[in-house]
């Protein structure tokens, strides 16, 4: 961390940093941990051109997970520009292993945020972020049309302009909404976290879930947990204990894979080449 900046962090909170550490894990952003006498910090800086759009967005979505009371999140205390990209500043969780009953919990208080702040509308109040990319919100009365306006298509495009899908794979947008509308269901929007892997969670030392980096809006609640099986999946404890508060409705299995494409899209514009085959797989099963 440059000297100025961490003078400039000392001056907006009033503190005297006595330590910054490099903590590991961000695939975006660098991470800090900020060492005082008696309060630690956990800084994220990107210098990239969205930086700022991007921190007030997580900042957003924090707040909207912390006001539901439902499942932790930390709290933000500075979101602001550098010259070149924008820092963060919250508090600092010093997370440890999860356990089966730590896991159990988190699916108790996902299923809690999933039922709470009902909404009349899929979407969200404004556009946001997924990982760097833009995620585009607008709001739609029926699930369906959302997931494949403003999930499906942003993402294809982008892949078709980065030549990472080539005409041959991809269906007609006809395709798409036929295939979500016969496999989805009638569902209440449900505040998602909208990134739900493995590393955006931590449980603290006294044993408390939080939520951190979200992508959040109103969506159909299998979303969270389609994503949270993409890369390996979870403690069967976070499902059991979740699918205490859910009934299962049929298809979640192919919802599942549609689910995942999105994400898998996002990783093929991100990261390449790697994720074509998952996604053309998909794409080919289904559409």
């Amino acid at each position: 961390m440059q000297k100025s900046l961490k003078a400039h962090i000392e001056y907006l909170l009033c503190i005297n940093i006595e330590k910054v550490r490099s903590l590991s894990g961000g695939d975006i952003s660098q991470a800090y941990l900020l060492e005082t006498e008696n309060e630690h910090f956990f800084c994220k800086v990107n210098h990239g051109s969205n930086a700022h759009k991007m921190f007030l967005a997580e900042r957003m979505g924090l707040e909207a997970i912390s006001k539901t009371k439902a499942v932790a999140a930390p709290n933000v205390l500075l979101c602001e520009p550098l010259e070149k990209g924008a820092f963060l500043i919250m508090e600092y969780i010093k997370p440890t292993r999860a356990s089966q009953k730590d896991m159990a919990k988190l699916g108790h208080q996902l299923a809690a945020l999933h039922r709470a702040s009902p909404s009349d509308f899929y979407g969200w109040e404004t556009d946001n972020f997924i990982g760097s990319l833009p995620q585009e919100n607008s709001a739609h009365s029926q699930w369906s049309e959302f997931y494949v306006h403003e999930r499906l298509l942003p993402q294809i495009k982008m892949a078709m302009d980065n030549k990472q899908l080539g005409v041959s794979d991809v269906p007609s947008e006809t395709k798409l909404s036929a295939t979500c509308q016969n496999l989805f269901p009638k569902t209440q929007p449900a505040l998602l976290h909208g990134d739900l892997w493995g590393g955006n969670y931590l449980i603290s030392q006294d044993g408390k879930p939080y939520l951190i980096d979200p992508a959040v809006y109103y969506g159909h609640h299998e979303v969270d947990i389609a994503m949270t099986r993409l890369f390996g999946g979870f403690h069967s404890a976070f499902y059991d204990a979740y699918w205490e508060h859910f009934s299962k409705q049929p298809f979640e299995n192919e919802r599942t894979d549609i689910y995942q494409l999105y994400y898998l899209l996002v990783h093929l514009n991100l990261f390449g080449r790697s994720y074509y085959e998952s996604v053309r797989s998909i794409l080919k099963r289904y559409f």
